[in-house]
């Protein structure tokens, strides 16, 4: 992790941080301009995720709740990730 990312306000570094409804995820002040954050928020389309709110301008979210599987559109293989983690 390279910490540009805040969990209310505070740096985390941890790729796998567990993050509970009502917490504020944000892009760390200094880490907002870089050319690697601002290219992987181009086209983001924050109003299919109904769990979450994103405000574009601070480059911060709020967790409203945990989503359900269904809740998540992306094609997730979920068994790599869990076979990645367990080795």
């Amino acid at each position: 992790s390279h910490r540009h990312i805040t969990v209310d306000g505070k740096v985390v570094n941890i790729p796998s941080y567990l993050v509970k409804p009502g917490q504020i995820i944000g892009v760390r002040e200094k880490s907002k301009s870089l050319e690697v954050i601002t290219n992987s928020l181009v086209g983001f389309n924050h109003s299919k995720y109904m769990w979450m709110e994103w405000d574009d301008n601070l480059k911060v979210g709020k967790l409203l709740h945990i989503p359900e599987r269904i809740d998540i559109p992306e094609n997730i293989k979920e068994h790599l990730i869990v076979e990645l983690y367990s080795k």
